[in-house]
C-alpha cells in the first residue's frame, strides 16, 4: 500500500499502466484485505436470527458465486461505467480499481461459505456457556464463536486466497499485463 501511495504523489503512475508482478500482487493483497472482513460480515449475517440480514446476505453470496471470475471482470469493464453515477468523478474509475472491487466481492463471497462453515463447526455448547456467563449475543459471537470458527477454517482460508492468487492472471482479459502476460 505504501508503494501505491508513493506512486500516486504528484502525477505518479496512473494504476492503468501498472503491469507484471506487481499489479498480480497489489490485486492479490488488496483482494485478500477487502474481501476478507466482506466475507466474515457475510457468513456471520448469513447465520444470523435477522431474516432481512440473513436473507440479503445469503442472496449476495448465491449471485455472486452463479457465476465465474471472468464473467465478473468483464461486467467490471464493460456494464460497471454506465451504472456508476457521474458524482465525484465515479463514472470514470480506473479499471484497475474496478478489478479489485470484483476481486474483493469474489473473494468475499468464497470466505463467506468457509467462514459460515467454521461457524457450523463451533459445539453448541460453547454458545450455552457463553449465555450462563451473561454475555449477549454480540459478544458472544465476537469472543467466543468466531476465533474457534475462524481457527479452524485456516487451511481452507489458505487455499482460497492462493486461489485468489491464481486468479489475478484472469485480468489479462481486461487488457492489463499482469505477470504470466509480461513473460
Amino acid at each position: 500500500p505504501l508503494v501505491v501511495v508513493l506512486l500516486q504523489v504528484g502525477e505518479g503512475v496512473r494504476p492503468s499502466a501498472w503491469g507484471g508482478f506487481f499489479l498480480n500482487l497489489m490485486l492479490a493483497t488488496l483482494g485478500i484485505a477487502l474481501g476478507f472482513p466482506l466475507g466474515v460480515g457475510l457468513a456471520v449475517g448469513r447465520a444470523s436470527s435477522l431474516p432481512v440480514v440473513r436473507v440479503v446476505a445469503t442472496a449476495y453470496i448465491e449471485f455472486v458465486r452463479a457465476a465465474p471470475l471472468v464473467a465478473w471482470l468483464f461486467m467490471a469493464r464493460f456494464v460497471l461505467p454506465g451504472f456508476l453515477p457521474p458524482v465525484a468523478g465515479l463514472d470514470r474509475v480506473d479499471i484497475v480499481t474496478r478489478a479489485i472491487i470484483v476481486l474483493a466481492g469474489f473473494t468475499g463471497a468464497y470466505v463467506a461459505e468457509i467462514v459460515r462453515s467454521g461457524l457450523q463447526a463451533v459445539p453448541r455448547g460453547q454458545v450455552e456457556a457463553a449465555d450462563a456467563l451473561g454475555l449477549n449475543a454480540v459478544q458472544t459471537t465476537t469472543l467466543i464463536v468466531l476465533p474457534q470458527a475462524l481457527r479452524a477454517v485456516i487451511p481452507a482460508l489458505v487455499s482460497q486466497f492462493i486461489s485468489l492468487w491464481k486468479d489475478t492472471t484472469l485480468v489479462v482479459a481486461l487488457g492489463l499485463k499482469e505477470f504470466l502476460g509480461a513473460g
